[in-house]
């Protein structure tokens, strides 16, 4: 039992939790993406098929599109490299606190639902600065973390 303890401790002193400001800037990036992504196919489609580009409706055409590319772009980056593009530049990556894969259960619930709550909750964000693993909310409710990955 005592060697276990001790197996854990060392794997959890080798971890080094990406604070707020990384995570930040790996989501600015992220945005920039799938900003590009839209206007590069989503936009073109919407203008050949004569569908309205600018509406001030959130269930409008041009906002279900935007937002299926957003939450697709987040869930399968996550679930097949565990990382997305901005996480990938700036050499972070999700892990499962628990277990060694990402079901998709957690990633749905983290990139879809627990983003959603995050962002209506401001402080979801911004309570990774202050976490000893620096989880968002959207972290708390999947049991999962964001981590350095070691080059």
């Amino acid at each position: 039992m005592e060697n276990e303890n001790q197996k854990s401790e060392m794997i959890n002193v080798s971890i080094r939790y990406a604070g707020f400001w990384m995570r930040f800037w790996a989501y600015l990036l992220d945005l920039i993406v799938v900003g590009s992504i839209e206007r590069l196919l989503i936009k073109p489609i919407f203008r050949m098929l004569e569908i309205p580009l600018v509406e001030f409706n959130m269930f409008a055409p041009i906002s279900l599109a935007s937002a299926i590319i957003f939450y697709l772009y987040f869930v399968l980056m996550t679930k097949y490299f565990n990382q997305t593009i901005g996480k990938m530049v700036f050499g972070i990556k999700v892990i499962d606190l628990n277990s060694d894969k990402l079901s998709w259960g957690t990633i749905i619930f983290r990139e879809w639902i627990g983003r959603f709550i995050s962002a209506t909750v401001v402080i979801g964000y911004i309570i990774v600065a202050f976490l000893p693993k620096k989880q968002g909310l959207h972290d708390l409710f999947t049991d999962t973390s964001v981590i350095h990955v070691e080059r």
